[in-house]
């Protein structure tokens, strides 16, 4: 290219990055006039301007005219250089494409494959997961069912085809089925995504098992759980003969005398029913701590055998207060009953808590600190069932609870008696004496076991005495309640 030729346009200027079209119009159009000049003259900058355009232009035309080789050339070599680039980098890409597609065709296809395959496994294991638990649950019903049957006298057939020889009922079958029912109701009520009985309420059948057998059979053993607790008496026992004496005749015909075999018998289904009502009562969930649990189902069956044989004794000795011939015949009644809640209580302290699959107990390996720190208290608290019992009355003992609510229950019938007058009244303030005595040995009477029969705890040694001025408050409270109402 040749050197360029001398100009009197400042290109420099014009290549400035600084350069300003407005300032340079300014500055042309200021050295071009006169400021004290109203009317401005723009043709004389404006010819300027296009005088600069017209030479710029001419400058650009002979510049490129000199130089247009070289610059077709440079441009021919830019275009070679674009088209190798570009044959290279197709070339690249359709490589990169290839491996693309064959990554495709190993990986993707292959892992939509396995995610169907994934999917079909895991409906799989759900449906099989499912089977698993309706199957459990049938086996489960099965197995409620033969038991509800040992629970009943039933006739087996001999196979020689003779007479059929009467089985009698299994108590123990009580215990079996109350743990039979917890592990149907888990399998009903662990029922989220991912837990045992997950799906269950969708079935049909499991629908059909729980309200035709399970729930039926959970009320029935309950009642007959209920209905064993209802009859527990010393009778069952065969302590004694004053015990025999007066089932004789308040409860109808004497069975006659008891074997050793049938008071096991007895005190082995009491134990039953009341292990079956302390499994059976209702929890809010499950994995509860051991010391928190209250067995609510076993409480009340309790305490309404205890408010019965109440109402019980107190209707008796309100009759034998108002036909004072008959009080000797209510007091030997009122003290059974109250030596049947003793047997109650003393059965109970000698029933551990058994083992409650909805419960959780502190490990064997914890620290001994550290079960304290959790509740020892209560935990020693519940170590058998009759301190539940306690806890729930409120009381230290059960013939103490009989006696004293016997005792506030009676003092108003006493006075109604009173109030009314009559032979009855002048009878009763007659015999004040004798029924401070009657009354007094009577609690004493009632508030102790026969000397033959259960001892009142299972830790207490066989020859123990029973002290009787245990008793002596009770026998104190029942006399003031029949005594104070009296008056003078």
């Amino acid at each position: 290219m040749a050197e360029s030729e001398p100009s009197y346009i400042d290109y420099e200027a014009f290549l400035d990055p600084s350069f300003s079209p407005t300032s340079f119009a300014n500055t042309l159009i200021t050295s071009t006039n006169n400021p004290s000049d109203s009317p401005l003259d723009l043709s004389t900058p404006l010819s300027r301007v296009l005088f600069d355009i017209q030479e710029i232009d001419t400058h650009i035309h002979t510049l490129t005219t000199k130089s247009a080789l070289p610059l077709l050339a440079h441009t021919r070599d830019q275009n070679d250089a674009g088209l190798r680039v570009l044959h290279a980098v197709e070339a690249q890409v359709s490589v990169l494409k290839e491996g693309y597609e064959r990554l495709e065709k190993d990986v993707l296809r292959k892992w939509e494959g396995a995610e169907e395959v994934r999917g079909a496994a895991e409906r799989s294991w759900a449906t099989v997961r499912l089977a698993r638990a309706v199957g459990r649950c049938l086996m489960l019903g099965r197995q409620l069912e033969g038991q509800l049957l040992e629970l009943s006298s039933r006739a087996a057939d001999t196979g020689g085809g003779g007479s059929a020889n009467l089985v009698r009922e299994d108590h123990r079958a009580l215990i079996r089925a109350s743990h039979t029912l917890l592990m149907l109701r888990r399998m009903f009520t662990t029922t989220a995504d991912g837990e045992e009985g997950y799906g269950l309420d969708r079935v049909k059948v499991i629908r059909t098992l729980r309200s035709d057998l399970v729930t039926p059979a959970e009320n029935s053993i309950k009642a007959r759980a209920q209905q064993i607790v209802q009859k527990f008496s010393l009778t069952s026992f065969a302590l004694g003969a004053e015990n025999s004496t007066l089932s004789a005749s308040s409860r109808g015909p004497s069975p006659g005398p008891t074997t050793y075999a049938q008071q096991e018998e007895a005190r082995g289904r009491a134990i039953s029913a009341i292990t079956a009502l302390y499994l059976l009562s209702p929890t809010p969930k499950t994995n509860i701590p051991a010391f928190t649990f209250t067995p609510d189902l076993l409480l009340a069956t309790l305490k309404d055998y205890i408010h019965t044989a109440l109402s019980t004794s107190l209707a008796a000795l309100s009759r034998g207060l108002a036909m004072l011939p008959s009080l000797d015949r209510a007091l030997l009644e009122v003290s059974t009953r109250c030596q049947h809640i003793v047997a109650l209580e003393s059965l109970l302290e000698g029933i551990k808590a058994p083992s409650h699959p909805f419960l959780t107990y502190p490990s064997s390996q914890v620290h001994e600190t550290e079960r304290h720190a959790i509740d020892g208290d209560t935990t020693r608290m519940k170590a058998n069932l009759l301190q539940p019992l306690f806890q729930s009355l409120d009381t230290p003992s059960l013939p103490s609870y009989f006696w004293r609510s016997l005792a506030s229950s009676l003092s108003p019938r006493v006075r109604e008696i009173v109030s009314r007058g009559g032979v009855s009244a002048r009878t009763l303030r007659s015999n004040r004496d004798r029924l401070r005595e009657d009354i007094r040995a009577c609690v004493l009477r009632g508030s102790q076991l026969p000397g033959t029969g259960l001892t009142r705890a299972s830790s207490r040694a066989a020859d123990a005495p029973i002290v009787v001025g245990n008793w002596e408050r009770e026998a104190a409270v029942m006399v003031s309640s029949v005594v104070s109402a009296l008056g003078r």
